[in-house]
């Protein structure tokens, strides 16, 4: 959710100065579609999940899809507007989302291709997403809906919060033309050949218990749905056959801390993430989900220590054009959630989730 467009910043890592540039080799890496630049809008989850998917396209299909995030984050956000005035008022207004956004919109709007919308920034004269002025203009106006002692919202506030969204991002196409055909959003999503019924969300901490769905007390996972929680191993054990299985994993989980990196994430040489470690930095607050990407690859460094690779949406930022490099115990401190396929799964956890149903 960062709009921070050049550097990562990451906990319990080596020094800036002592950083050098490392060689990979890549043991795995399975097809993933260009990076994508977010630029001055807290949108990663819209841009990861949406790489998400159309990786899921490739591998199902090997078509080549560059599906809008504007449209996305426009209908997310009147969305969240919706829950703030359910809510009447007690709830978050941000920038910031999940992946679970992105399956819901696309469940209840649809989609359309990037070009049916106008470019990112370019209703504002900026070149790419920028939410520095429309953001809080959207905060203001959704916030003032619900006025205290009031007996009711404002009247047609829809249509306020409406109008902003659009004087930013644009109008969300009700038609549009892909190759020759006619689409709705609807069933341009339809057309796709993904079954949105196959996405889960799987998490890992003690404060609930295993083999369990709970939803993540997380501030900007505000459409409250459930990820099902298993032991760190069993999390990077399913990570790891996902990956070789050739599927791509979505990433939400924290890059937050006291240095600037270049595309690089690893702990501290001698620190050994636990589960409990895990739970004290979520607790106190070290630890937090501000940050989504797609984990597509696994590679090694000169030594062999294994990373994952992981596409970020700051464009071609970093060492490595816009790919970061996640040590394997950085990826299991720092993991929030993954969302991926369930047919990725082992049978046996794929079974579990059925069973324990939310």
């Amino acid at each position: 959710m960062r709009t921070t467009i050049f550097t990562i910043v990451l906990m319990l890592t080596i020094p800036v100065g002592a950083q050098e540039k490392k060689t990979f080799t890549s043991q795995k890496q399975n097809p993933i579609t260009p990076v994508k630049n977010q630029y001055r809008s807290g949108t990663c989850w819209a841009y990861a999940t949406l790489g998400f998917f159309e990786s899921e396209i490739l591998r199902q299909t090997g078509k080549t899809y560059d599906l809008c995030e504007m449209f996305v984050v426009s209908k997310d956000y009147m969305d969240c507007a919706t829950h703030y005035v359910r809510m009447h008022g007690y709830s978050q207004i941000s920038e910031g989302g999940s992946c679970d956004d992105v399956l819901e919109v696309i469940r209840q709007h649809g989609i359309c291709h990037e070009g049916d919308m106008p470019a990112p920034g370019s209703l504002t004269g900026d070149s790419l997403a920028n939410f520095e002025v429309f953001f809080p203009e959207l905060t203001r106006t959704v916030r003032s809906i619900v006025k205290e002692g009031a007996k009711s919202p404002t009247a047609h506030w829809q249509d306020s919060v409406q109008a902003v969204v659009e004087k930013y991002l644009g109008t969300c196409p009700s038609t549009f033309t892909y190759e020759g055909k006619v689409y709705t959003p609807q069933s341009f999503a339809a057309s796709l050949g993904l079954d949105f019924e196959d996405y889960v969300s799987l998490t890992s901490f003690t404060h609930h218990p295993f083999n369990h769905w709970f939803i993540l007390e997380a501030p900007y996972k505000w459409r409250l749905k459930p990820s099902y929680n298993i032991p760190m191993e069993q999390l990077m054990e399913v990570l790891d056959r996902a990956l070789d299985a050739g599927y791509t994993v979505a990433w939400g989980g924290d890059v937050s801390g006291d240095f600037f990196r270049t595309g690089l994430a690893q702990l501290e040489e001698g620190v050994v993430p636990t589960q409990q470690m895990r739970q004290e930095q979520f607790d106190d607050w070290r630890f937090t989900y501000d940050h989504v990407m797609l984990i597509y690859g696994k590679a090694v460094d000169e030594q062999g220590k294994s990373y994952y690779m992981v596409k970020n949406s700051w464009g071609q930022s970093g060492n490595y054009q816009g790919t970061w490099y996640m040590s394997r115990d950085y990826m299991a401190l720092n993991t929030v959630y993954l969302f991926l396929n369930r047919h990725a799964l082992p049978k046996k956890l794929k079974k579990a989730l059925t069973k324990h149903a939310f």
